[in-house]
């Protein structure tokens, strides 16, 4: 403790963030605020890590990465710390319908942004009561509640989290998890009348790139995010997120060093004591990694100890992208539309034990043109085209994506009574090792470590180093995980220890 009192006040110390992702941003933002002089080194030419934009030849504007968004108070929540009004800076709308579903027997089902609306649509398309959909809702939302502030909010490996008065409400909602049971158990033993609808709620153990057949059910809160609270579109796309963070970050004084990758964290006797860069040694007493943990610890700290049982956690699936532009517009589809596969189980056994890619895999599509028609040609549409799929591990990728591309057309081409490949006027492709190349993931696992057992929400990395003063960590790979909403709070939880530490 004595060493401790030789530092200056924390408020005062300067901070190294290590990636320009939407968490680095985040923390840059809520570390200026509170009076830090912060600078982020980003590997690559811009900001926002997964959460980049592209364009293609003939007018195809893209979001790179993420395409749901909600909770956006935790954005506004960016804006109001800093003293200002959020809507001068990033705007957002309620989404209605959220997501068009198409299943493999033809079934098509709407998912009204009203719960009751959405239930009433269940009954009518899949025969299962409206009733019985709208308690495991309720359900669903009576376990978010009382779990968030303990599992989400706040750091899991600090002793005073679990004196908090937020653990009660954990310990009143743990009837509601389902501790001992599986998503997929937990779904069929709710809706035993239809497996398309088990199927619709196994889908959500993908938000956090994990395998519904091993994920435990108190993933099954999930739903509640888009059902209960709320699915969004932000004006711009999700892009602007990204950029309108960057805006204020830099109003507050915050310095981005662009194709300027940090190679290495220095350290003397247990602490921190700055970052190289090919250009420059810099001193810093605190550093932030938005780096995925694992090429944190390979690279950044190569003289360090690293926590191998948590490296060795198993990856969370990662993402084969199509960015199509297409040459007309489908009046039946919406910003977020599910093409499910005829066989979900055999699906993730691919992905999490047989390393591949099914050969009939759920399709998603994301088209942002019908909200903001600058992202493609007038009567033109931009599919951005998502399968799940394992992380890198050595696949013949270009034989796999060859053969996914395939699969893909002729399931959604059948689902639409149209042949799509002809209208396909630009393309381009994000493969595992492409994400692995761009965000330094490792493996190209878009969420680091899945959570396909009880205790993985435990074995994530820490938001903070047992072992060198001053070095935090945040992002997709670290506590409370990957998504947007998740990594804010990973800022949050970064900015808490500091000022507490």
């Amino acid at each position: 403790m004595a060493r401790k009192k030789t530092f200056v006040s924390a408020s005062s110390r300067p901070v190294a963030i290590v990636g320009a992702g939407i968490g680095g941003i985040a923390a840059a933002v809520r570390l200026a605020v509170r009076g830090h002089k912060v600078t982020v080194f980003e590997a690559q030419e811009s900001f926002g890590g997964k959460m980049h934009q592209l364009e293609l030849p003939g007018g195809y504007r893209f979001d790179g990465g993420p395409s749901l968004f909600t909770l956006p108070e935790l954005v506004d929540e960016l804006f109001r710390l800093a003293g200002r009004n959020p809507q001068d800076y990033f705007r957002y709308q309620r989404l209605d319908p959220i997501t068009q579903y198409f299943f493999a027997d033809g079934t098509r089902l709407t998912a009204w942004a009203d719960e009751e609306k959405f239930a009433h649509e269940v009954e009518q398309k899949l025969n299962v009561p409206a009733a019985q959909v709208l308690q495991f809702l309720r359900r669903s939302g009576q376990a978010y509640e009382g779990t968030a502030g303990t599992f989400l909010h706040k750091s899991l490996h600090k002793a005073g989290t679990y004196l908090s008065p937020e653990v009660l409400k954990a310990l009143a909602a743990l009837p509601q998890l389902g501790l001992l049971s599986t998503m997929h158990q937990r779904h069929a033993a709710a809706f035993p009348q239809d497996a398309r609808l088990v199927q619709l709620f196994d889908r959500f153990a993908t938000y956090n790139g994990s395998d519904p057949y091993q994920a435990p059910a108190t993933l099954s809160l999930i739903p509640h995010l888009e059902h209960g609270l709320g699915a969004f579109y932000p004006e711009g796309g999700i892009y602007a997120i990204a950029q309108s963070l960057v805006r204020l970050a830099e109003e507050l004084g915050v310095q981005f060093r662009y194709h300027e990758p940090v190679e290495e964290i220095l350290t003397a006797g247990g602490h921190v004591t700055g970052v190289r860069t090919p250009q420059d040694v810099y001193d810093f007493g605190l550093v932030v990694s938005n780096m995925d943990v694992v090429p944190t610890y390979r690279r950044l700290l190569p003289s360090q100890p690293a926590p191998e049982s948590t490296l060795a956690q198993p990856r969370s699936s990662s993402a084969l992208i199509f960015y199509w532009g297409i040459s007309r517009r489908f009046p039946e589809l919406g910003v977020h539309n599910i093409f499910f596969s005829a066989d979900y189980k055999r699906e993730f056994e691919a992905i999490f034990q047989q390393k591949t890619i099914a050969d009939d895999p759920t399709v998603y599509v994301n088209i942002t043109s019908g909200h903001t028609p600058t992202d493609a040609p007038p009567g033109h549409e931009n599919w951005f085209v998502m399968m799940n799929v394992p992380h890198d591990q050595g696949q013949d990728w270009p034989a796999l994506v060859a053969r996914t591309r395939a699969a893909v057309l002729a399931r959604v081409s059948q689902a639409l009574g149209t042949d799509i490949a002809p209208l396909i006027r630009a393309e381009q492709v994000w493969d595992p090792p492409g994400i692995e190349r761009r965000t330094s993931s490792f493996g190209g696992a878009l969420y680091g470590s899945s959570s396909n057992n009880l205790l993985a929400a435990f074995l994530r990395h820490p938001n903070f180093s047992r072992k060198l003063e001053g070095l935090y960590f945040c992002g997709g790979s670290v506590h409370p995980g990957g998504g947007i909403p998740l990594c804010l709070l990973s800022a949050r939880i970064v900015s808490e220890l500091i000022e507490n530490e």
